[in-house]
């Protein structure tokens, strides 16, 4: 018998569900992957779960803009589901294109404006799309799905990845609230331009929390790494039955709705 219970979301062009699912499998967590539609027909359905993802891919082609249709279903129909969720205290993870979803809903960053989009993630400044593994340094004291003081070894698979608000004090405003998640960063910690940040983001952000510290977007994908056979030099690596990075994500979560709920 699971004590949690998450629920994956699935569209049209979502495509690592299956991976995010047996992530969160991984971690302890009953996993079931439901299709938006169904939750849109049965908005009661969420009431099972504590913990919502909403997995990477290019949900409906990514037409018009990078998780634009998901995040209107989402805003139309689902906004006071899903606050709701938040607001009992229960955990929300977009990982890439669900980042991008969270923050089109303005529910990410939620600083005061949920619902209001005051982020942006837009294209690369390489202009193609990026494929490679970055470190992250996390940021924020308050986000529960980190591990602080602990940096940790990515995938990133995406075309529109660059975090962007209209002003730098925008920016400035949300790094001094704790807003900012994790950051791209080197092997030694230090920010730097491309590669360390693949995208160009303001300030090397690459995920962003709420006031809560319980809803997280990033772009890089934990879920493609929560084995060492899944690194990219993993033959070289001293301990092969190790944990992937990936994993700190999914049991901080679990654990937390194990010794909250």
């Amino acid at each position: 018998m699971y004590d949690v219970r998450a629920i994956v979301l699935r569209a049209a062009g979502i495509n690592c569900d299956l991976e995010t699912e047996q992530a969160l499998e991984l971690a302890g967590a009953k996993t079931d992957r439901v299709h938006i539609n169904r939750l849109i027909e049965d908005k009661e359905l969420l009431n099972q779960y504590q913990i919502m993802v909403i997995p990477g891919g290019f949900s409906y082609g990514d037409d018009v803009a990078a998780g634009r249709i998901l995040a209107n279903q989402i805003k139309h129909h689902l906004f006071e589901a899903v606050s709701k969720f938040i607001e009992d205290g229960k955990l929300v993870l977009g990982i890439c294109n669900g980042f991008q979803v969270l923050v089109k809903t303005g529910i990410l960053p939620g600083n005061g404006s949920m619902g209001e989009q005051s982020v942006t993630i837009t294209y690369n400044d390489s202009g193609k799309f990026e494929d490679r593994w970055v470190y992250l340094e996390p940021q924020s004291d308050r986000c529960l799905f980190l591990e602080q003081g602990r940096r940790i070894y990515l995938p990133i698979a995406h075309g529109e990845g660059k975090v962007l608000t209209k002003e730098q004090s925008e920016f400035e405003a949300l790094q001094q609230n704790g807003y900012i998640a994790f950051k791209y960063v080197d092997a030694d910690g230090n920010e730097g331009p491309f590669p360390v940040n693949p995208n160009g983001s303001m300030g090397s952000a690459a995920a962003l929390t709420d006031s809560t510290g319980r809803v997280l977007g990033m772009m890089p994908h934990p879920e493609r790494f929560v084995r060492a056979t899944q690194h990219p030099h993993w033959t070289r690596l001293e301990n092969k039955d190790s944990v992937g990075d990936g994993m700190t994500i999914f049991n901080n979560a679990v654990n937390y709705i194990k010794s909250n709920f």
